[in-house]
């Protein structure tokens, strides 16, 4: 009994078999079947087309040597056919090296300005330029900076009517590739306040070192001192109820330490104030001056040129003052500025 079912069961497999096996059969015959179906489609065509540009006058597939057989046109066609599908790519045209464009660069922990100048080919003025720094040491993590794909410097154009030529001559750089990269003509006039790129040109060295905190050296060098009252808003030391503005930076020392000129210069004032008592002002190029106030005693006076050797005075607590201490201040063009951003 059990060995019939075992037979039986065998059976209903090979009987299954056989059935899969004719069904492949059937679905390999239609797909020959279609297979040359499609091949006559094509050669007829084929033929077609070669008859009826003959027909024209038209050189169809023909060339110095005739095929022997048909299935050298055909295999031509398709041929032919395949390459024509194959999309070719417009042709890039070679960049050119004077056209300017930008990228975006974040700023990464440790880097410099000087680091990724060199490492994109361009100079620091360009970096400090593009992105309008005004102190390299405020440079931070994340900020992102526009990297130019040359060396220069923007301009902002002082008077109207400069051009190419002129901003060229102030830079000694090449005129004819500020009016590339900006589309100007090279005559044409410029609107004061229009901004432009100057291939090749670099920062004055006086921009350079304010920006860089290279232009002044500190007034008590070599003295132990630390800043009792920073630049900017602070509680009045002569009234707490007020905040009042601090136009400049007070470096607490012991009485009697040497002071010196923190940039070479003239002196324009030598006298005393109410509020500085003894105090001294020096003008420097560029439209730069400094003061030094609450000294105890002066040692130049008005007219008198000096430099960062030159003892003007000693450290004192004349005037409006809580303790022996130097109140310094920088000047640029009568505006204040914070003298921490700009020693060395």
């Amino acid at each position: 009994m059990n060995s019939s079912k075992e037979f039986a069961f065998f059976d209903e497999i090979s009987y299954s078999r056989k059935i899969k096996m004719k069904s492949y059969f059937k679905f390999a015959s239609v797909c020959s079947l279609s297979a040359l179906c499609a091949a006559g489609i094509v050669i007829g065509t084929t033929v077609a087309m070669v008859n009826h540009n003959n027909s024209i006058g038209k050189g169809g597939f023909a060339g110095q040597q005739a095929p022997e057989r048909i299935s050298e046109v055909v295999s031509s066609a398709l041929e032919s056919e395949i390459v024509q599908a194959i999309p070719t790519p417009p042709s890039a045209e070679a960049p050119d090296d004077n056209a300017l464009s930008y990228i975006s660069y974040r700023v990464k922990q440790g880097d410099m300005i000087g680091y990724i100048a060199a490492a994109y080919n361009v100079t620091q003025d360009t970096i400090i330029s593009v992105n309008n720094i005004k102190n390299s040491r405020s440079l931070q993590i994340g900020q992102y900076l526009k990297i130019p794909s040359m060396p220069g410097i923007l301009y902002t154009v002082k008077n109207d009517g400069e051009t190419s030529d002129s901003i060229a001559k102030k830079y000694d750089v090449d005129a004819e590739k500020i009016s590339f990269v900006n589309n100007l003509q090279s005559d044409s006039s410029l609107v004061a306040g229009a901004t432009i790129f100057v291939p090749d040109a670099e920062l004055d060295w006086v921009t350079r070192q304010e920006i860089n905190g290279d232009l002044f050296i500190n007034p008590l060098p070599n003295v132990r001192y630390w800043i009792s009252s920073p630049y900017g808003w602070r509680s009045n030391p002569f009234n707490a109820t007020k905040r009042t503005f601090h136009g400049g930076m007070d470096m607490a020392c012991a009485a009697g330490n040497k002071v010196h000129p923190a940039l070479a210069g003239t002196v324009t004032t030598a006298g005393w104030s109410d509020v500085y008592g003894n105090y001294v002002i020096i003008s420097h190029h560029s439209g730069y001056q400094t003061l030094y106030g609450h000294m105890s005693k002066l040692y130049v006076t008005k007219g008198q040129n000096v430099n960062t050797n030159t003892i003007i005075g000693l450290v004192g607590s004349t005037g409006m003052s809580t303790g022996p201490h130097l109140h310094f201040t920088v000047y640029k063009n009568g505006r204040s500025m914070n003298p921490a951003t700009l020693l060395k």
